[in-house]
Parts: structure tokens; C-alpha cells; sequence
């Protein structure tokens, strides 16, 4: 199928679905999400996950000639890696912090009345240095910064990890925790562009590979405020963040589902990450939103996993 022909599909959740029951209260009723009374929290089934796990697996095939090195971590980093980051003078709207009780016996009564009464209680909670990762990638530069100068043919890294943005939303596309897979690249800029450009390409392969109506486009990120505006259009000026968009949710524009993101030397400044001449490291990332791809496939293949495409299925591992 061609580009044009892509762009040109037609979007779900029109007039023509108008008798049918919203996405999400379908994907509820056939327990694929498994709500949780707080909008954008929910499980996931067996069946949702075996799709997940063919997304990802299907990501480290076309992946495999980067020779990343494979890094996990918790849903979680620490407060001062955090703050070096600099996302809350961008997305503070979007973070959030863990608390918890750190109160001696009398401040447990306190806690318990509060709790009997019906009356908040959370102010008896306090910091603990621990915020929840807002994007899978920050972890990875504070950590390759403490080895040192990059190598001469750059970095690539692959990481996987729950993320929380806080958007309570009853689309179900913009959960509060969700997964990001991606691949980070740390090198010189014609590093960084050459990988991104790399990925866009491969980005694609695999929507039409899994029969998705894929449209790229250029993009900007969510960025908070008055001054935020003019942050945006800089990002979409320079052309520094692209995103592959999928039509997923009812009434609405498509969602994006893959983002391929050049950041510059601004967190090769923010982490001293040198390269071996010296010099700041530029850095990018491609990023595969896990829980929206398996949520467009279900949005246009069916709750069927039996019925989907045999391509597809094979694309995924034979779900």
C-alpha cells in the first residue's frame, strides 16, 4: 500500500460507528482491559499481553544490527536524576512523585482518624526521593555518563520500561502507566540523524507490515505553559521530533504510536556526556508506545485475535 493511500484511509470512530458501543467499553466488556476505578489505570488480559509481547519481540528483530545493549530498570528513578533532567520546567503537569508515610506512632493515629473520618490523609505522607519515570530513556544518560567518553562509533541502548504521565483520560489510547520500548542513540549529530532517519524508515516497514493505516508527521511535545508555545514551534521548526500517527480512538484524530525524537546536545549538556574528543554527545531516541500499538491493532483488525490477518499474526509471532 502506498503513502497516499495510508493518509487517505479512513479515520475510526466516525459518523458510521455511531451505533456502536465506545472502543474502550468494548475492550472492558471482552476483558482485555480490566478497569480499575481510576481513568487510565487499568490491567491487561493474557490476550492483550501475548499481543504486547509480539510487538516487542517483533521491535528486537528489526532492531538487532544496532547491537544495543540491553538495559532495564524499575518504573522509578531517582529524585536528583530527575531534576538534572529538567522535565518539570517543561512537563510539570505530566510528573509525579512518590510518597509515602514516614510518621512516628502518634502520626499514625493521626493518619487512622483521618482515614475513619473520611478526611484526607495524604498531607501526612512526605517525599520519598523517588519519582516515577516519565519516559523510558531517562534513566539510560545519567548511567552511561558515569562510564565516561563514548565510544568513537557512538551508543545504542535498548530499553523497556512502565511509564506514568499524569492525563487521567477515558481514551483509552492515553493511559497513566503505560510502556515505552525504545532504542537511544548517543553519538555525534550525523550519528543521531542517520539512526533516526534509519528507524523513521523501519518505523513504517512495521505499520504496514502489521496492516496499520500509518501516517508520519512531524510533531512537538507537550510542553507546559505560556513559553511553552514557543518551545514547541522551535521543536517542529528544526524538525527535531516526528511521530507515526494511527487512527485508534472514537471521534478523534489519530493517535501517536511511535515517536523518533533528535534532542540535540541537551542531555549530553545536562549529563556531561562526552565524546571520545571531548565534546558534548548529541543524543535521539525512537520510541514504540507498546499499549497504543497493541491498542490500533485491536482497534483494526477486531477483539478476534483468531480472525486478524495471518501476515500479521505472523509479524507478531503467531499470536
Amino acid at each position: 500500500m502506498d503513502v497516499q493511500a495510508l493518509t487517505d484511509a479512513k479515520p475510526v470512530g466516525g459518523a458510521g460507528d455511531a451505533a456502536q458501543p465506545a472502543f474502550l467499553d468494548r475492550l472492558l466488556e471482552a476483558g482485555l482491559l480490566i478497569e480499575s476505578g481510576v481513568p487510565g489505570l487499568y490491567g491487561r488480559s493474557a490476550v492483550f499481553e501475548s499481543i504486547a509481547d509480539g510487538l516487542n519481540a517483533a521491535v528486537t528483530r528489526i532492531g538487532a544490527d544496532q547491537h544495543a545493549e540491553v538495559l532495564r530498570f524499575p518504573p522509578a528513578m531517582g529524585q536528583r536524576d530527575f531534576e538534572t533532567s529538567e522535565y518539570l520546567k517543561s512537563f510539570p503537569q505530566l510528573a509525579g512523585t512518590v510518597h509515602s508515610f514516614c510518621g512516628d506512632d502518634r502520626g499514625h493515629h493521626r493518619l487512622l482518624a483521618r482515614l475513619e473520618d473520611k478526611q484526607d490523609w495524604t498531607d501526612q505522607q512526605e517525599p520519598t526521593g523517588v519519582v516515577l519515570t516519565p519516559a523510558a530513556c531517562y534513566p539510560v544518560y545519567p548511567v552511561i555518563a558515569r562510564r565516561g567518553p563514548l565510544p568513537a562509533d557512538g551508543k545504542v541502548v535498548d530499553v523497556l520500561s512502565y511509564c506514568y504521565r499524569h492525563e487521567p483520560s477515558l481514551e483509552p489510547t492515553r493511559m497513566q502507566l503505560f510502556r515505552m520500548r525504545e532504542y537511544v542513540c548517543l553519538g555525534t549529530p550525523e550519528q543521531i540523524v542517520a539512526f533516526r532517519n534509519k528507524w523513521m524508515e523501519r518505523g513504517q516497514a512495521l505499520g504496514r507490515a502489521l496492516q496499520l493505516p500509518v501516517e508520519l508527521d512531524i510533531a512537538n511535545d507537550p510542553f507546559f505553559g505560556r513559553g511553552g508555545k514557543i518551545v514547541a514551534d522551535s521543536q517542529r521548526e528544526q524538525k527535531l521530533k516526528f511521530e507515526l500517527l494511527i487512527p485508534v480512538n472514537d471521534g478523534a484524530g489519530p493517535t501517536a504510536c511511535m515517536s523518533f525524537n533528535y534532542h540535540m546536545d541537551h542531555f549530553g549538556e545536562l549529563w556531561h556526556i562526552a565524546l571520545p574528543d571531548g565534546g558534548v554527545a548529541h543524543t535521539g531516541c525512537v520510541g514504540f508506545g507498546i499499549e497504543r500499538l497493541t491498542l490500533a491493532l485491536l482497534r483494526h483488525h477486531g477483539l478476534d485475535l483468531s480472525r486478524w490477518p495471518q501476515p500479521v499474526r505472523e509479524t507478531l509471532g503467531g499470536v
